[in-house]
């Protein structure tokens, strides 16, 4: 299927990165392991929380990567451990959020199987700048 890319229009200069963002969400849709949940907890502030029952603080890493957040868990195989049946799901995962421009990543905690990440948006300072006109 082809498709006809928004920023294509004569009119809107400069917008290729909001295409490009535009794409990268929904590449990063997943299968839905781990579940989360994602809050607004005040003006520029955000919550997410993971479900990550069985993994330890070791075992999850969270990285901010050119505007994206990047949360992954690996835990090793137990080979000592023999199982009968085994229902509870520790395999590893890789979960990306992208994230507007001015969001960044404040804390992350681990408390009773739930990772929270707290986001907030820092705005930048407005800056207003004179275009020179030169004369040929």
């Amino acid at each position: 299927m082809t498709r006809n890319p928004f920023a294509n229009h004569p009119l809107l200069l400069g917008f290729e990165e909001v295409e490009r963002l535009l794409d990268r969400a929904t590449k990063s849709a997943s299968d839905g392991y781990p579940p989360y949940n994602i809050e607004q907890r005040g003006d520029g502030i955000y919550r997410i929380t993971l479900a990550v029952a069985g993994f330890g603080d070791s075992d999850l890493s969270v990285t901010l990567e050119d505007g994206q957040l990047i949360i992954c868990g690996r835990k090793p195989d137990d080979a000592e451990r023999s199982y009968l049946h085994r229902g509870i799901a520790a395999r590893q995962f890789q979960r990306s959020f992208v994230l507007a421009g001015g969001v960044e990543g404040a804390a992350a905690s681990l408390e009773n199987g739930l990772l929270h990440i707290d986001l907030k948006r820092v705005e930048p300072p407005s800056v207003v700048k004179r275009v020179p006109i030169n004369t040929l």
